[in-house]
């Protein structure tokens, strides 16, 4: 029940983020653009380290359309991808506030040289126009000041994983006896 339960859910995710995606691909003519030159291509998102405790996300494999948009392949996944992407998810929420700040999260890339530089710069040049999206729901002046409240809560956000980090570094490594643990940091 509860395998069945988690499948559903990172299914219905991977269906989200692949409209999301697309949503923020087809506001730039250039990025479609691209992305066509790579009609039938597959890539694979790998998440290394996801949380046992989490339920486990399905196979992350797009493969490019020829309007130059990703498909979720979802159980017709092939093995064989053209490029792959791999980045480190065992922090989940550290993972998704670095995004939310406006930061990009360390990718390892392997696969078709041409794919990957496309798409790096796909992940380098566009950005959801979040506040353009919610004129259409609620207007200009009302969608001008969310997007303004959103800047100031992603600033506080990176400012506060700044500290964190700074606090990690500096913070040694004791043991439960408050010892500094032996050994290279």
């Amino acid at each position: 029940m509860f395998h069945a339960l988690a499948s559903s859910f990172g299914s219905a995710l991977a269906q989200r983020l692949t409209l999301l995606v697309n949503h923020v691909l087809a506001g730039e003519a250039v990025a479609t653009h691209k992305l066509r030159a790579h009609d039938g291509r597959a890539l694979r998102l790998q998440l290394d380290g996801w949380p046992a405790l989490l339920p486990p996300l399905p196979d992350l494999v797009f493969r490019v359309t020829p309007a130059g948009l990703l498909e979720w392949c979802g159980a017709e996944a092939p093995q064989d991808v053209d490029l792959q992407l791999r980045l480190d998810a065992s922090n989940p929420a550290m993972l998704l506030a670095l995004v939310a700040g406006g930061e990009q999260p360390r990718v390892d890339v392997q696969g078709d040289a041409q794919f990957a530089a496309d798409l790096s710069w796909l992940m380098d040049n566009l950005r959801w126009d979040v506040q353009d999206d919610l004129e259409r729901l609620v207007g200009p002046a009302p969608a001008h000041e969310i997007a303004r409240i959103g800047r100031l809560l992603a600033g506080g956000l990176r400012q506060a994983l700044r500290t964190l980090s700074a606090m990690a570094v500096r913070t040694p490594r004791t043991e439960p006896t408050g010892v500094p643990a032996a050994g290279p940091r």
